[in-house]
Formats: structure tokens, C-alpha cells, sequence
């Protein structure tokens, strides 16, 4: 199975959102590299990590959303919804001891990759909008903050 390799095309040009999607790809390729060369236990960490990545990247996009007042901003959390019922589904199979590596792999490629190119695209102009491009992550805003809740383990 190919690594994804990521693309300027996939960048929203939000560039903490950029950074999540990079992650999160970084851990779709570890998944990738893990298939018959890793233990169950190890598959497992990758998968659970992943998991709980892509559940902080979907609350901390929502609450970027949320905050810059985008219209479609429930329709976009549905999509998350969705998707997070797929992985749950998919994920305990895996502690079941079902082998969903490569289901769940292509799952997350396909849907990244779209979800990127696509609903992502939507609220970006809103969000660049509301948030100056000069707002860090370290300045202590509103954006540092919410970062630092759901990414920054105390």
C-alpha cells in the first residue's frame, strides 16, 4: 500500500489546520509502514493514536468554525459525526480482533483527501476572515487557547 504524500493542493492555507491535516497523514503513513512489520499491540497504538487525533482535529476545526460564525457550520460537524461513527465501527473491530488496517487506511485517504479538497475549502475564506493571519498560537488569542485545550496535554 502507497504512502499518501502530501501536496500543496491539500493545504486549506490555515496553517494550524494545515499542520493537523500534515499530522494526520504522518499517522495514515505509520499505519501504512506498521502493516507486516508491526505487532497487533503496535498497530493498535497507531490506530488509537490516530484516532484520538483526528477527534481533537475535528473539535478544534468545529470550534474555528464555530467561533468565525460559519453558516454551514452543523452541516460540517454532521460530516464529522459521520465519519467518527465509521471509525468507531471500524475501531472496535480492531480490538475485536479484526485485521481493519488496510479498510481503515483507505477509508481515511479517501475521506481526508476529499474532506479536505472540498468541505474544508468552504469555510476557509470566513475563518482567514475573522482570524488575522498575525494571531499565533503562542499570543495567548482566542485561537492560542483553544489550540492549546485540545492539543497541549497539561
Amino acid at each position: 500500500m502507497n504512502h499518501i504524500e502530501w501536496k500543496p493542493e491539500f493545504e486549506v492555507g490555515i496553517g494550524v489546520i494545515d499542520v493537523q491535516h500534515h499530522r494526520i497523514v504522518d499517522y495514515i503513513n505509520s499505519l501504512i509502514d506498521s502493516k507486516g512489520n508491526a505487532g497487533r499491540d503496535d498497530i493498535g497504538l497507531i490506530i488509537d493514536s490516530l484516532i484520538d487525533y483526528t477527534y481533537s482535529h475535528f473539535a478544534f476545526e468545529e470550534a474555528l468554525m464555530e467561533e468565525a460564525g460559519y453558516e454551514f457550520f452543523s452541516v460540517h460537524q454532521q460530516t464529522h459525526e459521520a465519519f467518527t461513527q465509521r471509525l468507531n465501527v471500524l475501531h472496535k473491530s480492531f480490538k475485536d480482533g479484526v485485521d481493519v488496517s488496510d479498510e481503515l487506511v483507505e477509508l481515511l485517504k479517501t475521506w481526508l483527501i476529499n474532506h479536505i479538497m472540498s468541505d474544508d475549502q468552504s469555510y476557509v475564506p470566513l475563518v482567514r476572515q475573522k482570524f488575522s493571519v498575525t494571531e499565533k498560537l503562542s499570543d495567548g488569542g482566542w485561537l492560542s487557547k483553544t489550540y492549546h485545550r485540545f492539543f497541549v496535554k497539561s
